[in-house]
């Protein structure tokens, strides 16, 4: 858990009710709790220590935009808000409004929470295929121009997303 409990008051709610409902609903899974400062560090120095991040909004948002470039750019993060029967899959980017009907947004994070939603429909095979739809289309060396490198293929959204697709139809699990 995440949290800033050392000078903010909610931060101090924030981990004591993150604790009580460990106690009582998750026992059997590993609790840690750590101040945001020291999680952003964390996330560049060492983020394969880290299976899952559990924080509010805030911090959310601002630590996600930093994990962001570990994998090149918030257009490649798939998101899920999950709560009882009812989930809400989209990309981390939100609508980049700047770049809107540009074909310039990287539809990877918008294909990757698909992928997403299908694991929570446990459609575990589809969501497997199109990761590794994604995964070749980058191998192949595709690019949209926020991850865009010097021996790569630039495309923008749509083609992106056509590539992908031609993948899809490609790979098998």
């Amino acid at each position: 858990s995440v949290d800033k409990s050392n000078a903010l008051e909610v931060s101090v709610l924030w981990r004591e009710v993150v604790t009580k409902i460990h106690q009582q609903s998750y026992s059997d899974v590993v609790l840690s709790h750590m101040y945001v400062d020291n999680a952003a560090m964390q996330i560049i120095v060492n983020p394969s220590q880290f299976d899952v991040l559990l924080t509010g909004n805030m911090f959310g948002d601002i630590l996600s935009d930093l994990a962001s470039t570990l994998v090149g750019s918030l257009g490649m993060l798939p998101s899920a808000c999950l709560g009882g029967t009812v989930g809400l899959f989209e990309p981390v980017h939100g609508s980049a409004p700047d770049i809107a009907g540009m074909n310039k947004a990287n539809p990877i994070g918008a294909i990757l929470s698909s992928a997403m939603l299908f694991e929570e429909l446990k459609l575990v095979e589809l969501a497997a295929r199109i990761r590794k739809a994604v995964d070749q289309a980058l191998s192949d060396g595709f690019r949209t121009p926020d991850i865009l490198e010097d021996d790569s293929i630039e495309v923008g959204t749509i083609e992106m997303a056509n590539v992908i697709a031609d993948r899809l139809t490609e790979v098998a699990v």
